[in-house]
């Protein structure tokens, strides 16, 4: 029987992970016969989030390497990783941050294989971070192959020299088959209990500053005060959760902003919604953006990283600069007047997803990455 190449994502896991998640667990599927695909996560010992990525990979056949990791001074996922890696024989080794790709570089004296990794983006800034950042651009320097999530990040490569023929550009996907509206939003049981003429305007992602959920918060305000139904969902968790709920508070939003904390079936989230926003600051390409027009909502959403290079403003969507709060309130309350717009928005959304960002498109150019990769190692 001919033994699958084996390839390794790692990565480091707070909680339940985010978009990254959806693109190293949704490759599953589309290796099957052609290579085999495990995930290794680094995380917090005991942390509850893991059993969420763990319950997805099984539900998509995946397979997981649970690697608990108690800081930079603990010395047992380097033994763990590097035993893992020769006894499945691992040929190639996909890193998604800075410390994954870290521990590549250093593995990769005690076991050959080559290194592949994925940007996603550095979005956090903290004196920590740029620390880790300015570690990360050195790593990837040395690595066989780089990949990149948009054009910013593509462009970011270029400039630590990184040259053309060892990177590439290749957009987050998202899966059509499962990110299809079945239902109206009316028709959501999560809306059981609210006014049948409520809109609900909805956000996702990680509760920290460089989402600007509190300029949304400050943009849904003066709708409300306006007399509009309307009400704001944000799922997700992060360190800017208290503060938050205080600005909500201290607005007209108070009693119309709901942060629901981390939610596992995001499907589900989005069919409940009649109109998505992304507020952020600083972005690579957003899965959330992505999800949301594959699922039919119309979508407001600021001009951060590559975003503009997905919706073009008002074809499939609505764009605004970040940190234009009032830009952001004038965009949604156009969406929420005209019925037209919404309709179109949202039809138009779901044609950009399927023709240009599926995720059986990304899945395929990546595993010719790693064709490409694994052939010239043989050579």
């Amino acid at each position: 029987m001919t033994t699958l190449p084996c390839v390794l994502h790692v990565r480091v896991l707070t909680g339940a992970g985010g978009g990254p998640e959806r693109s190293i667990l949704g490759s599953t599927p589309y290796a099957a016969g052609r290579y085999r695909l495990a995930a290794a996560y680094l995380h917090p010992p005991g942390d509850a989030g893991f059993a969420v990525v763990q319950r997805r990979a099984a539900a998509l056949g995946g397979e997981i390497v649970d690697v608990p990791d108690r800081g930079p001074c603990d010395p047992r996922p380097i033994r763990r990783l590097l035993r893992w890696c020769r006894s499945e024989h691992v040929r190639l080794w996909h890193g998604h941050d800075y410390k994954s790709n870290l521990l590549g570089l250093l593995l990769r004296r005690w076991h050959p294989m080559a290194l592949v990794t994925t940007m996603h983006g550095w979005s956090e800034l903290s004196t920590r971070t740029r620390l880790y950042f300015m570690l990360d651009r050195r790593c990837i320097r040395r690595f066989d192959h780089v990949i990149a999530v948009s054009a910013d990040l593509s462009r970011s490569a270029a400039r630590l020299g990184i040259a053309a023929p060892q990177c590439s550009l290749l957009p987050n996907g998202v899966d059509t088959a499962v990110y299809a509206r079945r239902r109206s939003p009316q028709q959501s049981p999560l809306r059981r209990g609210l006014p049948a003429q409520r809109v609900v305007i909805g956000a996702a992602g990680r509760l920290s500053a460089e989402k600007r959920f509190d300029d949304l918060i400050r943009a849904v305000a003066p709708l409300v005060s306006e007399g509009l139904d309307v009400e704001l969902w944000i799922a997700g968790e992060g360190p800017a959760r208290r503060g938050l709920q205080r600005l909500a508070r201290a607005t007209a939003c108070a009693g119309r902003v709901t942060l629901l904390g981390f939610v596992e079936d995001t499907v589900a989230f989005y069919e409940a919604l009649d109109l998505f926003v992304s507020s952020s600051e600083r972005e690579g390409l957003p899965n959330v953006v992505l999800e949301a027009l594959s699922m039919e909502v119309p979508t407001v959403a600021t001009r951060a990283g590559s975003v503009d290079t997905v919706i073009t403003d008002g074809d499939n969507g609505l764009l605004c600069e970040p940190r234009d709060v009032l830009g952001l309130t004038n965009a949604i309350r156009r969406v929420l007047h005209d019925r037209s717009v919404r309709e179109r928005l949202a039809a138009a959304g779901r044609h950009t997803i399927q023709t240009r960002f599926s995720f059986a498109q990304r899945a395929a150019r990546e595993l010719a990455i790693y064709d490409r990769l694994l052939s010239s190692a043989q050579r």
